[in-house]
């Protein structure tokens, strides 16, 4: 009798309601699967009926499960996350070139990542790479979504609060000031109160990082701009009279249309690099090849 009963069991609602527990609230689910609200909210009552109970309740603005939710979207988890774990094998076992799915921390540097990338890429073309640039914390988001393969990121991942995620630390590169013209090294740090500066976001952890250092030098810069984005704050820099970070090793890079120009170098201050990956990814070609790495000769520069 039990099978029959739960043989009718809509998995369709099950996983709008499994959605709405991941996105916190019916609004974000919808727009996640391309529903309205009321069709979400509708199939969500249909499962509720049929299991006779109450999944969801309102806490503020957010959504959370019920008691009996809690019990639900234990199992569904389960179940999704191991629908995903399959499409992901079937796709890497019917695939000629085996397809990677890389977020990139837009505060990173680019030519650092570049770098880093091609140890996951090898010589036999094996590897079908595809890179999507955001901030960390939208990375993990697709990422725990099953959206992205894994991360390169500027910190690690806190399993406690992202379970099933995995980090492992690449590297460290120092960091410096730079500029598009020549400036007196013997002037630094008091120039960066006179010269106009950009700095990281806040929101990024150099960005962080760097306001900690300003205060422990007791410098009050004179900010021009904030980018979460690394490379547009190095373009931006080149083409105006303007300071900016970034890693030491640029000073050895090849001369380009604008050179760089030192300005200081900081060697407490540096910028950290990681592989963040789902535990499903443990075993993926690419994964493995970069936490088997060793990226020392790269970030001494």
């Amino acid at each position: 009798m039990y099978w029959v009963v739960m043989s009718h069991l809509n998995y369709n609602h099950l996983y709008y309601f499994w959605m709405v527990c991941k996105q916190g609230s019916v609004t974000k689910a919808a727009d996640a699967l391309f529903l309205t609200p009321q069709t979400v909210t509708g199939q969500i009552k249909a499962l509720e009926e049929r299991l006779d109970g109450k999944l969801t309740k309102r806490n503020g603005r957010n959504i959370e499960p019920t008691e009996l939710g809690q019990l639900v979207y234990k199992y569904a988890d389960r179940m999704f996350g191991l629908s995903y774990e399959m499409l992901d094998i079937v796709n890497y076992s019917q695939r000629a070139n085996v397809l990677l799915d890389v977020g990139v921390a837009d505060a990173l540097s680019k030519r650092l990542v570049s770098k880093i990338l091609l140890k996951a890429v090898p010589d036999d073309n094996s590897i079908h790479l595809r890179c999507f640039e955001s901030t960390h914390e939208l990375l993990l988001e697709r990422l725990s979504q099953h959206k992205l393969d894994m991360i390169l990121s500027d910190c690690p991942v806190d399993s406690a609060q992202s379970p099933g995620l995995f980090s492992k630390k690449l590297g460290e590169s120092r960091m410096s000031f730079f500029c598009s013209h020549s400036v007196d090294p013997q002037s630094f740090p008091a120039i960066l109160e006179q010269k106009k500066l950009l700095v990281p976001g806040s929101r990024t952890s150099m960005g962080r990082k760097l306001m900690q250092w300003f205060d422990q030098q007791g410098v009050q810069p004179n900010i021009l701009g904030e980018f979460d984005d690394a490379a547009l704050m190095k373009a931006f820099g080149r083409y105006h009279d303007a300071i900016f970070v970034a890693p030491s090793l640029y000073l050895k890079q090849a001369s380009e249309d604008r050179p760089l120009h030192p300005v200081g170098r900081v060697t407490d201050l540096k910028e950290e690099y990681y592989v963040i990956f789902a535990e499903r990814m443990i075993q993926h070609p690419s994964v493995k090849s970069l936490c088997e790495a060793d990226f020392s000769a790269l970030f001494d520069g």
